[in-house]
């Protein structure tokens, strides 16, 4: 079973063609030692906006701005993102812009998340995408609630860990941090969730 689950996502992310921008974002984050989201896992975040009317984003992790791409793919959905890389940031900016996404649509704010998201109004935002460092997304997450509009989305990435979090073995604190936000969020009566195997893993809250 196990061996046909790995040929099931490596077929699945197989089946996703990314654009020049997408794949020269990513190159560059390869570059910068960035760890990004997968073709799969982009292609699922472009689906959760286009099909959820979502209109404004916060995004924890810019990165060279591979999933900020995915995220802004659709209308005139804006994002403001947040990152402590600033070279990284620059190099998302480009990218945004070969896609001709206008610089209105986007915000990219250098610093920590810790500061900056507890500085964002409440009630503000449609989708808030946790993408930053696992040590700080059980906080993160805690602010994204807050920052959500009811019926908004919080996405957290890696919400698998690439598998280390389904081995209970595992007790680097990475893992559990990610693990034991998993199950507060599921465990939550205020979110409707799911947590779908692709890429890394990806948590999907819907805040009721």
């Amino acid at each position: 079973m196990a061996t046909d689950q790995t040929l099931a996502w490596a077929y699945t992310e197989d089946l996703y063609v990314e654009s020049d921008v997408v794949t020269q974002a990513r190159r560059l984050a390869g570059e910068f030692g960035i760890s990004c989201v997968s073709p799969a896992t982009g292609a699922l975040l472009r689906l959760l906006v286009s099909s959820t009317g979502v209109a404004s984003i916060v995004e924890v992790g810019t990165g060279t701005g591979v999933s900020g791409l995915y995220l802004l793919a659709n209308g005139d959905v804006t994002l403001t993102s947040i990152d402590v890389e600033r070279e990284a940031q620059h190099a998302a900016r480009e990218a945004f812009s070969k896609a001709g996404v206008r610089s209105g649509r986007t915000r990219l704010i250098n610093g920590r998340s810790a500061d900056l998201l507890p500085r964002l109004a409440a009630n503000s935002y449609d989708l808030v995408f946790l993408d930053g460092d696992p040590l700080e997304t059980p906080e993160d997450a805690e602010e994204a609630l807050r920052l959500l509009r009811p019926g908004g989305i919080l996405v957290v990435a890696r919400a698998l860990a690439g598998g280390r979090v389904a081995d209970p073995a595992r007790r680097e604190d990475d893992v559990v941090a990610i693990r034991n936000l998993g199950r507060e969020l599921v465990s939550s009566p205020d979110l409707e969730t799911s947590v779908v195997p692709v890429g890394e893993g990806l948590l999907v809250a819907h805040l009721l």
